[in-house]
């Protein structure tokens, strides 16, 4: 590591670290040493952001650095997993400290507030990119996964839908919206809002989750993929916003919530026994879930309009290689 990249990381990312956080040995030597506590499971997510493709050139480094955590967090959401550590690999095209010190305001801001602790990670020069590793913990056999949905569940999702698709179609030029509209909806895309509450408290009580990244039809279709099950989502169910709802009622287009991708919100199914516990376990979150489908064991998804009439989304979701 050259003296340069040394200072860099001193100065923008070193933080102190506490022994409670289980971590044994942070930045500063060839790797992390952790403790993870017995009866719990580790939870490995990565995930990389790359300027022009997972938020626009002129994003502020602020929003780039709370989205680069928010990501990864929200997998462990969909885990159940309690998130504890992360490492990041930075490729700069330059060292710019005004951007520097954005960034890494707004990674720490979130870290701080789940108390995540930066562990590791590597610095390098090329175009801008960001890898986050986030690692998190959870009781041996209470995971959430993608395999486990069966006929009769019901399908669920957090929040709404839509919101970071919209603003990405005003930020394309596509669509003009009032200026107070548009900042609400950048909010959404620029600083997603991990849903790791519901993740923890749907242990024990969801069947299957996912979280909603690629876009819910996509995301939803890995969890029917993985169950070897089908299901038919009743779209006047969908939790939209109410710009996204003028959006969908003006042109009757139904893509954006379901294929835009961006939201970050949790996916996830419940068996009939669960529900009456669901309940209990909503009252008490910060954000609402919607019922929006069922689990069936005829394969494929089914999109259904209020009239009874079926809905064929324009593609699955974003596909990085499509």
């Amino acid at each position: 590591m050259s003296s340069a990249e040394f200072k860099l990381i001193e100065r923008y990312f070193a933080r102190p670290v506490h022994a409670q956080q289980g971590v044994v040995l942070g930045i500063g030597d060839d790797a992390a040493l952790l403790n993870v506590p017995a009866g719990m499971e580790l939870a490995v997510s990565v995930d990389t952001l790359l300027a022009g493709v997972h938020f626009p050139e002129n994003t502020q480094a602020a929003d780039i650095g709370h989205k680069a955590l928010a990501v990864n967090l929200s997998d462990m959401a969909a885990m159940g997993a309690e998130p504890r550590w992360a490492t990041l690999a930075l490729t700069l095209p330059k060292i710019d400290t005004a951007w520097l010190e954005g960034f890494s305001a707004g990674f720490f801001a979130l870290a701080e507030r789940y108390k995540v602790t930066l562990i590791g990670g590597d610095t390098t020069r090329g175009p801008l990119s960001i890898t986050v590793q986030m690692h998190g913990l959870v009781p041996v056999g209470l995971a959430l996964r993608r395999a486990s949905a069966r006929p009769g569940d019901l399908i669920y999702v957090t929040g709404e839908l839509g919101d970071a698709g919209l603003a990405l179609r005003a930020l394309q030029g596509t669509l003009d919206l009032p200026a107070e509209h548009k900042a609400q909806l950048l909010e959404r895309l620029n600083r997603p809002e991990p849903r790791i509450a519901a993740g923890l408290a749907l242990r024990g009580i969801a069947s299957a989750a996912i979280d909603i990244s690629d876009g819910l039809a996509a995301d939803l279709g890995h969890i029917l993929s993985a169950s070897k099950v089908g299901a038919t989502l009743h779209l006047e169910r969908l939790p939209l916003s109410a710009d996204v709802s003028s959006f969908v009622i003006k042109g009757g287009d139904w893509n954006l919530p379901l294929s835009a991708g961006d939201d970050y919100e949790l996916c996830f199914t419940v068996p009939a026994r669960n529900e009456i516990k669901l309940r209990a376990v909503l009252d008490r979150l910060m954000c609402t879930c919607t019922p929006i489908g069922m689990i069936e064991e005829a394969p494929g998804l089914r999109c259904e309009l209020a009239d009874g009439k079926s809905f064929t989304p324009d593609s699955a979701g974003y596909d990085h290689f499509a």
